[in-house]
């Protein structure tokens, strides 16, 4: 069992800079794929940026170029790096992480998620 906990939302105004974190504990035997979701108001989730336990990333066509997404294996722990935030970019953002839980077994876990909120 993993648990995940984000954190470092907050308020910013448009075009500002926020890093938001997100560790993994728990007893699992590795973590694979992390990374980042966000879900705004009435709309769904999507997926905005990943990260596999190699450093390979991927993101999301909108956010590309101002997001960064990086990880510390060693904290297990992936931070997601917002620059230029535009309004667009509210929304509770959750972490996730693939993690093996035994042989041939992995699950998906995720954080309770951290608020991001664009001012004008």
């Amino acid at each position: 069992q993993a648990h995940l906990v984000d954190s470092g939302g907050g308020s910013v105004q448009s075009g500002g800079s926020l890093r938001i974190s997100c560790t993994a504990s728990g007893m699992v035997l590795s973590i694979d794929t992390m990374g980042w979701y966000r879900q705004a108001l009435g709309k769904q989730r999507e997926m905005v940026a990943t990260i596999t336990s190699a450093g390979t990333t991927n993101y999301t066509d909108s956010v590309k170029c101002r997001f960064t997404i990086s990880r510390d294996n060693a904290k297990d722990t992936v931070y997601l790096q917002l620059d230029r935030l535009e309004s667009e970019d509210a929304a509770a953002y959750y972490c996730h992480a693939n993690a093996k839980v035994a042989e041939g077994r992995k699950v998906r876990y995720w954080g309770q998620g951290t608020q991001v909120t664009v001012t004008s």
